[in-house]
């Protein structure tokens, strides 16, 4: 394996170089992932039987949620893969794969040209893409936390969420650019096409740029037998996992409730416009990208354990009732102060 980490280029500029490289990639990952929901609303249709467009929309939906049963098993395999050859290779691979994923969907033939295998080719496109961003957000977040001096690791882990809300913010920018440029007619035909394009070309960039990546000095240190026997060693300590997996349940379902969903939300439920939502969801996601770095230094200073807290409990309070006033908000302001609300409980 390379030699160390961040600080085998020196102080400062080492350690900013390497959070830069996976940072970028967590970017572009996470952008190829919301592309989907950002654009299912136009290209649910082509995939599956004519008719209700709400049916299409739930397909397209489903077919989301199926890629999230493979985004554990992608954790779980390039976790493995990147304590048997390094968190490099396993960030290089799960870029390659979300490229492959894709440049699939931008190719895709619809249901009208070849029936039932439109959404089979579009199930095993989500499919990659969702081995491929759990072993991104695994193997980016213990690189960037590796990189990290300890005194700023809150800060500078906290850059993996700014990307990964970046990676959203960038589909949903384009989706707004696009709905100015092309009606909604050109959208539904060929315009959804292009940002899975834009996604696995700049999949390749990353996967350039990662490949010049140095690896982590923890991970260097680590003799090979160590590598060994993880499973066992995790199942030891049962009342930890549990914990982290309940913190990350809860965490990742508001998440997506108030970001990926919402978009959907407000357009079938509150009744608003695509244009509206599209625009109320980015500025809402802008601004909860600017909140991470603040908590992540504040979470430096004070602790993760007290803002885990405050999480879980206003998170438990308050989801139900945002949610209702959400489906019945009459105006974008409105709807984008609950958001933020919801949002800033999140961070």
């Amino acid at each position: 394996m390379a030699g160390g980490g961040g600080a085998a280029h020196g102080p400062k500029h080492g350690q900013v170089r390497q959070i830069f490289g996976g940072a970028a990639g967590n970017l572009v990952e996470w952008y190829d992932w919301y592309a989907y929901s950002a654009f299912a609303l136009y290209f649910g249709p082509r995939f599956f039987p004519a008719g209700d467009s709400l049916a299409a929309a739930l397909n397209s939906a489903g077919i989301f949620a199926i890629g999230f049963l493979m985004r554990p098993i992608g954790g779980w395999l390039l976790g493995l893969y990147a304590d048997r050859h390094g968190r490099k290779a396993a960030l290089t691979l799960s870029v390659a794969m979300m490229c492959a994923g894709s440049l699939l969907i931008a190719v895709a033939p619809t249901h009208d040209r070849v029936g039932l295998w439109a959404p089979a080719i579009l199930l095993l496109a989500r499919l990659v893409q969702g081995l491929s961003v759990g072993g991104e957000y695994g193997a980016s977040a213990t690189f960037m936390s590796e990189v990290a001096a300890p005194e700023r690791r809150g800060f500078l882990a906290s850059f993996q969420y700014v990307t990964l809300i970046g990676g959203q913010l960038l589909a949903l920018a384009l989706l707004v650019v696009m709905q100015g440029l092309l009606t909604e007619a050109q959208l539904s035909d060929w315009g959804w096409r292009v940002p899975f394009l834009v996604g696995a070309l700049c999949a390749v960039l990353v996967f350039w740029l990662r490949r010049s990546l140095a690896e982590t000095e923890q991970f260097a240190a680590v003799p090979d037998a160590e590598h060994r026997g993880l499973m066992k060693r995790l199942l030891a300590h049962p009342r930890e996992l549990l914990t982290v997996l309940a913190l990350t349940a809860g965490g990742s379902l508001a998440f997506y409730t108030f970001t990926t969903y919402m978009q959907k939300y407000l357009v079938l439920t509150a009744g608003w416009s695509k244009p509206q939502a599209t625009n109320v969801s980015a500025l809402a996601l802008l601004c909860y990208a600017a909140l991470q770095p603040v908590v992540g230094a504040l979470s430096d200073r004070i602790g993760r354990r007290p803002l885990l807290i405050t999480f879980g409990v206003l998170g438990t309070l308050l989801t139900v009732p945002a949610l209702g006033a959400l489906g019945r908000a009459g105006s974008s302001a409105e709807g984008f102060a609950l958001m933020l609300a919801a949002l800033t409980v999140l961070s």
